[in-house]
């Protein structure tokens, strides 16, 4: 049963690779990011090197995306961060996508007008926030943008935001994102949905 699934797995990948139709690819991706969701699939995945493949579209330039995807990007504002977040519960997922420099990707799904993405985002950098990438997840226009988050209409997202900037986050660090958000007309947007 579980070389059935390998395989299954393995034939997705391919598609992907070998298929030209944008909305092929996009199915593709939708359905490799639900299989992250079962922790059975994570080595598949490892091994597919299906993380590379979900960091690489997550970096595409978002006009790339539209013009030769054709697609809503839905798949890749929200149904990529999500399956980058499940895989990243995994410790040996974590490790991967941290040296694999998947955490600045990551970040710039925060400035995604829709709210999915943008939560899923936030969980991920959570679920990869380790002493070593602190850094990283937590620098400061991270800081800054949870600032706004928090201020969302969103119940969801601002609470979500919240804990981010408790948890996560040093006093001082939110201190310093204030006070620089103070001299800043200049923001990622909040999400529209």
């Amino acid at each position: 049963m579980e070389l059935g699934r390998l395989e299954y797995l393995q034939a997705l990948v391919t598609e992907f690779q070998v298929t030209d139709s944008p909305e092929a690819k996009e199915q593709v991706l939708a359905n490799l990011a639900n299989f992250a969701y079962d922790p059975r699939n994570y080595e598949y995945l490892r091994q597919l090197q299906v993380l590379d493949l979900f960091l690489d579209m997550l970096t595409e330039d978002n006009e790339t995306l539209v013009d030769s995807l054709s697609c809503t990007c839905r798949t890749f504002s929200f149904v990529l961060p999500g399956g980058l977040c499940n895989l990243c519960l995994d410790k040996a997922n974590k490790d991967y996508i941290l040296e694999a420099n998947g955490v600045e990707p990551i970040i710039n799904c925060l400035s995604s007008s829709n709210e999915e993405t943008v939560m899923s985002a936030v969980t991920t950098l959570m679920y990869l926030t380790t002493p070593q990438s602190r850094q990283q997840t937590t620098a400061l226009p991270v800081v800054e943008c949870m600032l706004r988050f928090a201020l969302s209409a969103s119940r969801r997202l601002s609470n979500l935001a919240t804990v981010f900037l408790e948890d996560y986050c040093t006093p001082l660090q939110v201190e310093e994102a204030r006070n620089l958000s103070k001299h800043t007309a200049v923001g990622i947007p909040l999400p529209k949905d």
